[in-house]
């Protein structure tokens, strides 16, 4: 990078001398005020310009340092990004000293007029103000090219302004290829004119993304309908918590209270079966547990006079098939006229590549929506959204927590986005 000075009475004077010499192409690094006002002698700021010498042009000539004083690129960058920081703090200094120059030798009443009409803000000021703007967000991108060594050749892939917005959802799990995916689609129908400013970029890229994301609105029974609801997945999800937490948002948190019925087909972990009996007896609710396969008919048809019925399964492996198949023959064996909607529960704490074999072990099933837990024990929510896109199936709650029934969330495509870029808050809950 070639470094230039430029000097004029006031910092835009100086930058317009810069502009004229060099272009828009170089940064600015520095504004420092070399010499005060004084009585016949104009101020004095000086300016100092980066630029790269490949677009410097010809009336400059490019020297280069002796390879003694060569450094790595990496601490070089370093410099730069200090010596920016550096500028910004010097650009505000300058800018409240512009604020109003004569303030130490106002007069009382001048202050009491002050405060009761306000003074124009300078033009140089308002450049100043832009300057620093522009600046802040080319630090911001200059940090975000270096997030990581081992990172993507960010500047051969996608604009710099695309830097930060890409560092945060490689690092938040999503798989690399719907990240490419989405970074195309963006790139191609975000206005030109949004680019030039980071927070554009990440607001439009948080559009983009609550429009992939499939999400099933909780459905409001009609009258006389009924909601048979299965849930399904590997061992220690948190299948049965969940199964309690929505018994109690069916029975008293909505608008209509519901009547809800339990069925217990994890009969294998007699912990379980205690565990949901007793939810059931805080909340009187009705509960039937099923040993065989035909059994379960019979289960159905004695909480018929329920509005939801929840069914909590065994446990299993993604790859026991064994258990998978038993649940496979209880749904076979359903000879009632309700349909039911198998909701595969998963933790989001595992990788996407986890939770896409365990989405295709339970397939089988039929699934219809999907459930995510532990979300207060990630850091990184991309594999869910990776999953809910490739799958197309849609998302219908997140549990962030163990308390029943506070910790349940209805899921919605801006709840995931903000977790996914932001973190996890709980007080957005």
């Amino acid at each position: 990078m070639k470094i230039l000075t430029f000097t004029g009475s006031t910092p835009s004077q100086a930058l317009k001398k810069a502009k004229l010499e060099i272009g828009d192409e170089g940064m600015l690094i520095e504004t420092k005020e070399v010499r005060k006002k004084a009585f016949g002698k104009e101020a004095l700021y000086e300016i100092v310009i980066g630029i790269e010498e490949d677009i410097l042009p010809s009336t400059y000539k490019k020297a280069t340092k002796p390879l003694s004083q060569q450094r790595p690129l990496k601490e070089e960058s370093q410099d730069v990004l200090f010596n920016l920081s550096n500028a910004a703090e010097q650009i505000a200094k300058v800018s409240r000293v512009a604020d109003d120059p004569i303030a130490e030798y106002m007069t009382p009443s001048r202050e009491i007029y002050k405060q009761v009409v306000p003074i124009p803000e300078p033009k140089e000021l308002k450049e100043i103000k832009s300057e620093i703007n522009k600046l802040t967000d080319k630090v911001k991108i200059i940090q975000n090219m270096f997030w990581d060594e081992k990172g993507p050749d960010i500047a051969s892939q996608i604009p710099a302004e695309f830097a930060e917005i890409y560092r945060l959802a490689s690092q938040s799990g999503m798989n690399k290829k719907h990240l490419d995916e989405l970074m195309k689609i963006t790139l191609e129908h975000m206005p030109f004119k949004m680019r030039e400013n980071s927070v554009t970029v990440k607001r439009y890229f948080q559009t983009i993304l609550r429009k992939m994301v499939p999400i099933r609105r909780e459905p409001v029974l009609s009258m006389g309908t009924k909601k048979v609801i299965m849930l399904v997945g590997p061992t220690g999800v948190g299948k049965t918590t969940s199964i309690a937490k929505l018994a109690a948002r069916y029975s008293f948190l909505m608008q209509k209270k519901y009547k809800v019925g339990l069925v217990v087909l994890d009969t294998y972990r007699i912990g379980a079966v205690e565990q949901l009996m007793q939810y059931a007896r805080m909340m009187k609710l009705g509960i039937e547990t099923v040993v065989d396969p035909p059994e379960f008919t019979s289960a159905l048809d004695s909480l018929r006079y329920c509005d939801y019925i929840l069914i909590d399964t065994m446990g299993s492996s993604p790859y026991d098939k064994g258990k998978i198949e038993k649940i496979h023959e209880c749904l076979d064996a359903n000879s009632t006229e309700y349909e039911v909607e198998v909701v595969l529960v998963m933790p989001s704490s595992i990788k996407y590549e986890d939770l896409q074999v365990t989405y295709d072990n339970f397939s089988t099933l039929g699934i219809d929506s999907l459930m995510f837990t532990k979300l207060d024990e990630t850091m990184g929510f991309g594999n869910i959204f990776s999953l809910g896109y490739e799958t197309k199936k849609p998302i219908s709650y997140f549990s962030v927590g163990q308390e029943v029934p506070e910790d349940l969330v209805c899921a919605s495509s801006d709840f995931l986005v903000d977790c996914l870029l932001n973190g996890f808050n709980r007080s957005k809950v």
